[in-house]
């Protein structure tokens, strides 16, 4: 079991750490926020919902309304905790039906990185971009290396660097992913290049 530094709480990273979903949850929400506030949403998640782990057939059913309270009640799980509650709903309804509530399962029986990367990019609220980086993660922290993982996912498999969520595992490592990505914002908005 890894030892994460993505919310840079020690339960919440813990969580991430043994809960597969959890994991899924906290990269789906890593948008428009900073990166350590949705890692640690699903801890939150689970504290609000009365579990130590969540699950997908649950939050499937899960009433929206209620759900979507329970993203807004303060501190708020996502700066839009409307559209979020509802993207996590039907990211928790596709792991519930397509792999029988087993978050894990996305990854575990990926024949080849290519495989693993398209599963990711089908489940809701991960585009092309989102999938690289969490296979990447994947592989760098977890271990899920199917054949070809390093190809599929371009420069963010890529060793010794620090360009993503794949590759925190400590402050140092968080700082030169801000940087990057400083760096990144600072090219495009330049109209050099994109991230």
């Amino acid at each position: 079991m890894p030892t994460l530094y993505l919310s840079t709480e020690p339960e919440a990273d813990q969580l991430l750490a043994t809960d597969p979903l959890a994991l899924l949850v906290g990269m789906l929400l890593d948008q428009q926020i900073p990166m350590e506030r949705a890692f640690v949403a699903p801890f939150w998640l689970t504290q609000r919902l009365g579990t130590t782990r969540l699950d997908a057939a649950a939050i499937a059913t899960h009433d929206p309304d209620a759900l979507g309270q329970i993203f807004a009640t303060p501190p708020a799980l996502h700066r839009f905790p409307g559209s979020m509650a509802a993207r996590t709903q039907q990211l928790c309804q596709k792991i519930a039906e397509r792999y029988a509530g087993d978050a894990a399962a996305v990854w575990r029986d990926a024949g080849t990185g290519a495989e693993l990367v398209k599963r990711l990019g089908d489940l809701p609220g991960f585009g092309k971009q989102k999938a690289l980086i969490f296979a990447a993660l994947l592989a760098k922290q977890f271990g899920v290396r199917p054949p070809g993982w390093q190809e599929a996912t371009g420069a963010y498999g890529e060793d010794g660097v620090h360009r993503s969520v794949a590759d925190i595992t400590d402050s140092a490592s968080l700082s030169k992913v801000r940087e990057y990505k400083q760096q990144m914002k600072a090219a495009a908005k330049a109209g050099k290049t994109k991230p």
